[in-house]
């Protein structure tokens, strides 16, 4: 009985030292769909690649759709897995709301250099904004961060800083947000100890607190990964003036299964509480 329980528990530290050392593998997955399998223009939109250039010296694949009349430009952020051209749909939707679109990839993701980390993808999405502001020339007011799954968390980061520099971005839209990877974490592996082991924090509940700007939480209730009240709590953390959408379907698929009520509700919220109304 003793060495069964010696096996037992040896098994058990081996796992949690696997989940220690390997879970950047387990955050990060760049590898599931790397290559680049379409671009803007199967959509029949117009755009042009972009090379951004971080604090650190890589250079990021990004790429600028520009609406016709643009009420703003969005800035994308997307989740942990792909790249952007699986976001092609996503794209069309925001276009169709007559926004222009920068979307890249983070370090080690698609065809963007390095490897990812917490404070990589924080310098990939400032790569991002000073393209809009500096290349663009955009006023801050004219930009809307948005971030689904992980991006949430980066886009979150982002504009807590812009925000405490005085800059704050014209809104901010987090889809599929969760409060922090331990939390999460915590939810998702209950039999390990989650939240000590994390190395990463994406600590979007604590940073919505000091973003200066709109915000638009979306979350689907039928979310199979991150769930509903994750969504919530992030809202509930944020100041005024702060919405929240509810939609349907899956992690991956809210944003196609839930239209027109999708679109509809970012419309309402741009104009409404954001004061981006179209030209």
């Amino acid at each position: 009985m003793l060495r069964l329980v010696a096996l037992l528990l040896g098994a058990y530290a081996l796992v949690v030292l696997l989940a220690w050392v390997f879970q950047d593998r387990l955050l990060y997955l760049p590898h599931v769909g790397r290559e680049v399998i379409g671009s803007p223009a199967d959509r029949g939109l117009a755009w042009e690649a972009v090379a951004l250039e971080t604090e650190d010296g890589l250079t990021l694949d990004a790429w600028w759709v520009p609406a016709e009349a643009p009420r703003a430009a969005l800035l994308f952020l997307h989740g942990n897995a792909g790249n952007i051209s699986h976001r092609l749909d996503s794209i069309a939707q925001f276009h169709a709301l007559d926004l222009s679109v920068l979307i890249l990839d983070y370090r080690g993701y698609g065809e963007s250099e390095g490897r990812p980390s917490e404070a990589g993808t924080a310098l990939d999405a400032r790569a991002g904004w000073h393209w809009l502001v500096e290349q663009r020339r955009l006023a801050p007011e004219e930009v809307v961060l948005f971030g689904r799954s992980l991006g949430a968390g980066v886009a979150a980061e982002l504009a807590a800083a812009l925000s405490a520099g005085g800059t704050p971005p014209a809104a901010v839209i987090l889809e599929s947000s969760f409060r922090s990877v331990p939390k999460l974490a915590q939810r998702l592996y209950p039999f390990l100890p989650a939240r000590w082991l994390a190395r990463f924090a994406y600590d979007t509940e604590r940073r919505v607190a000091a973003i200066a700007a709109p915000l638009l939480v979306i979350h689907s209730r039928d979310d199979e990964i991150i769930p509903f009240d994750e969504g919530e709590a992030v809202h509930a953390a944020a100041r005024e003036p702060k919405a929240l959408l509810a939609i349907r379907g899956g992690h991956n698929t809210g944003f196609r299964d839930s239209e027109p009520e999708y679109s509809a509700g970012i419309e309402a919220f741009l104009s409404e509480e954001a004061g981006l109304t179209r030209p």
